[in-house]
């Protein structure tokens, strides 16, 4: 067990020790742990918020050759960036990463701030962002609690504040903060954070943890019942009709608006539809929003994706143009269908644009 042996003297909670244990026999290999250098750890951080690590992990390499430092991130366009976050959703993460990314040229020459208090001054760093950059890249005795050490905590002192709550939160930050071992926050939070990934899971695997011995969850009987949670809220169904529509070999894109769900990405024109018959419903939204008569013709088919707060279900039809003229309000481009590649685009809309792409391959 490398490293069981040679632990420091500072480490003197009963927690901390085994578990650093474990983590020097069984850490995962992550590209920005070998050398966490602050830019590296930051856009991984990032990434792993509400993203399963082997989905996020081609993403991270792809970004970090296309946008290899601070500078190179401030430097691009934000379509750029958005395009390159496509498929990882809240978009909302990538546009900080650029907006933070600029302000740290403006104002520094792209070095990032050292402590997590001055990270969080940045857009999109939270307390946790801020405290893994910190600890991880610059060795700052501070606690970085995601959803993967709020449950290994919950559960080791069985805590029944829903996490949810400014309390629970509190009590959290503290308990982490209380068994951090001096010199050793980086090992630390990231041995929480890779316990509750691969042993303290939604589903634990009691008997293969290094702390089983301190766990009061376990000796309570209540493993499964922490972390306390809010229920889960039903979410809405909304429903919508998009019109493909041809011109030349091309097609019609729109940009959304730049506030809001999706902001500034690329979209097939489409209603949001209420009671009644789709297509005529989409006869006359395109007219509203192009100036333009459309004849739905048959459908491309149906698509799904669940957003935070809503499901999406959309119905897509080709659509002939009755009338040529086409007066948008918002940005618009015609492009073959190879170009759609080159736009960011949200996951309705990328499926649209794939089924067009298999059709017209076959």
């Amino acid at each position: 067990m490398a490293g069981a042996a040679t632990l420091p003297e500072q480490v003197k909670s009963q927690i901390a020790t085994p578990l650093l244990r474990w983590y020097h026999a069984r850490k995962r290999s992550l590209p920005w742990r070998e050398q966490p250098e602050p830019y590296a750890v930051w856009v991984a951080e990032i990434m792993a918020q509400q993203t399963r690590l082997e989905t996020m992990l081609p993403y991270y390499r792809r970004w970090m050759q296309q946008f290899p430092s601070v500078a190179a991130l401030a430097a691009a366009r934000e379509q750029q960036v958005l395009n390159a976050w496509e498929g990882l959703g809240y978009y909302s993460r990538a546009r900080n990463l650029h907006r933070a990314a600029r302000q740290l040229v403006a104002e520094g020459g792209g070095r990032m701030p050292r402590t997590a208090a001055e990270l969080r001054n940045l857009p999109g760093i939270g307390a946790y962002t801020a405290g893994a950059i910190a600890s991880l890249a610059f060795g700052e005795d501070v606690p970085a609690v995601d959803g993967n050490a709020v449950r290994v905590l919950s559960r080791l002192f069985d805590v029944d504040t829903p996490v949810h709550t400014a309390a629970g939160q509190q009590r959290l930050w503290a308990l982490a903060a209380e068994h951090l071992p001096t010199g050793r926050a980086a090992e630390y939070n990231q041995a929480l954070m890779d316990l509750g990934a691969t042993i303290c899971s939604p589903r634990p695997k009691c008997n293969e943890c290094p702390l089983q011995v301190h766990c009061l969850a376990r000796a309570h009987g209540t493993q499964l019942l922490r972390p306390v949670k809010r229920p889960a809220a039903e979410l809405p169904e909304r429903g919508y009709a998009a019109g493909v529509l041809w011109q030349a070999g091309r097609v019609l894109v729109l940009q959304r608006p730049p506030r809001g769900l999706l902001a500034g990405m690329w979209e097939f024109p489409n209603v949001e539809l209420q009671e009644g018959a789709a297509k005529a419903q989409l006869v006359r939204g395109l007219r509203s929003q192009l100036g333009v008569r459309v004849k739905p013709g048959k459908a491309l088919g149906e698509f799904e994706h669940t957003y935070s707060h809503f499901q999406a279900h959309l119905r897509v039809y080709d659509c002939g143009m009755l009338s040529e003229a086409i007066t948008p309000a918002r940005p618009h481009k015609w492009l073959t269908l190879r170009g759609l590649a080159r736009l960011p685009m949200g996951k309705l809309d990328r499926s649209v644009a794939d089924r067009l792409q298999e059709r017209h391959a076959s």
